[in-house]
């Protein structure tokens, strides 16, 4: 007789316990296996971080020396007045109180959120910082004894004897010892043509705004 109930019991309790089972594999999560092989494009890949520090950068989007950058200020007793300033040579700007803030290579938001966090809560207890920039169409200037004296566009890290060659090379009349770089903000340098190919060291670099003039050989 008890072994009767044992099975009548075993059978009634058996499906209940198979269907807790399958319920509780149904509300497991589906892992996806590893595998060295691309994931099917039906699959939805893990959520990555995406924020523009971790991005690559995007050209444009990075501050470049000579882009016009504008800093404008909200949220203070007194309205402040707004700062605007090209990013120089050695890549920086300076603002009032806090001084030179480094910008080239920097996203808006970056330089925005540095910029505040100079001035508050040193200088003011509330304080918000906007930053907008234009960027510069970058160009420099290759003048005097040259083959193709102008303007020319700045495509990136360039030197005197590279510019030269971008504006097709030096004339026949072309003194290969007095070539002047004039800086944007009006400093000279002198370069010697043949001294600056045979070392790099002696070609210096020319930046946005530059000016080169090649003089004419007095022989």
């Amino acid at each position: 007789m008890q072994f009767m109930v044992a099975n009548v019991a075993l059978s009634i309790a058996g499906p209940l316990i198979l269907a807790a089972v399958l319920a509780t594999g149904c509300a497991s999560r589906t892992e996806i296996p590893f595998s060295s092989e691309p994931l099917p494009a039906s699959t939805t890949a893990p959520a990555t971080d995406a924020s523009p520090r971790n991005s690559p950068a995007v050209p444009g989007v990075v501050f470049q020396v000579g882009d016009l950058v504008i800093v404008t200020f909200s949220d203070t007793l007194e309205p402040l007045q707004p700062h605007e300033e090209r990013i120089k040579e050695d890549g920086c700007i300076t603002l009032p109180l806090i001084g030179s803030v480094k910008a080239l290579g920097k996203t808006p938001g970056e330089l925005q959120k540095e910029i505040q966090d100079k001035y508050v809560p040193k200088f003011y207890r509330r304080l918000t910082v906007t930053v907008k920039y234009q960027a510069q169409e970058l160009s420099y200037s290759v003048l005097g004894e040259v083959r193709m004296p102008g303007p020319k566009p700045y495509l990136g890290v360039t030197t005197v004897t590279k510019a030269i060659g971008a504006a097709g090379g030096l004339t026949d009349y072309a003194s290969k010892r007095n070539i002047w770089l004039t800086r944007a903000n009006g400093t000279k340098i002198k370069v010697n043509y043949r001294k600056a190919i045979a070392n790099p060291a002696l070609d210096p670099q020319v930046f946005p705004g530059d000016s080169i003039n090649v003089e004419k050989s007095i022989w």
